[in-house]
């Protein structure tokens, strides 16, 4: 996918409604070049209604999935996507974002919504993302298992701090 196609004219779009699709693959991710996703296929809805010249509505609906390590394995899993969300824009002297209002320079007119794109992709993304049990690596889990289990041998050889022993007394 060329992020050119990502740069709209704002300039040029009708009074009213317009509607825009993307679809998102490997080549964005790569292009965008960010550390949480790198492959995915995100199909991306976007209505965008001018009022006035300079004052537009934009929203993004995203569906689709997208690769990220599993916290447990950390083999890469499908996680799926689907988000709403909404961009204020108008034109203005120069370009500058404050919360959801995006001003873009009125001489160039053009917005670039790649990086938008890419965040709402990412904030849709749960913070915990495991596979489904029994889909994790197997190499990994039996390697994890083997770990836990010497760092627990070891917390039993060693006396507990009486602090805690005492804090653990309250707890009952």
């Amino acid at each position: 996918m060329d992020l050119e196609t990502l740069k709209i004219d704002l300039k040029g779009l009708k009074e009213g409604a317009n509607h825009l699709t993307f679809d998102l693959d490997d080549t964005y991710f790569k292009a965008i070049d960010a550390p949480e996703v790198s492959q995915g296929r995100v199909h991306v809805s976007l209505d965008i209604v001018r009022t006035g010249n300079d004052f537009f509505t934009l929203d993004f609906h995203e569906t689709g999935m997208v690769l990220v390590p599993c916290d447990i394995c950390l083999e890469l899993m499908e996680q799926p996507i689907e988000t709403t969300q909404r961009l204020e824009v108008r034109l203005g002297t120069e370009n500058s974002e404050e919360d959801d209002l995006v001003t873009v320079a009125e001489d160039e007119g053009i917005l670039d919504v790649a990086w938008y794109l890419y965040e709402f992709i990412a904030l849709a993304i749960p913070i915990k993302h495991v596979h489904a049990p029994g889909k994790c690596n197997p190499a990994m889990v039996r390697a994890l298992e083997e770990h836990s289990a010497a760092r627990s041998g070891q917390e039993d050889e060693q006396p507990m701090d009486p602090r805690w022993e005492a804090l653990l007394k309250l707890k009952k």
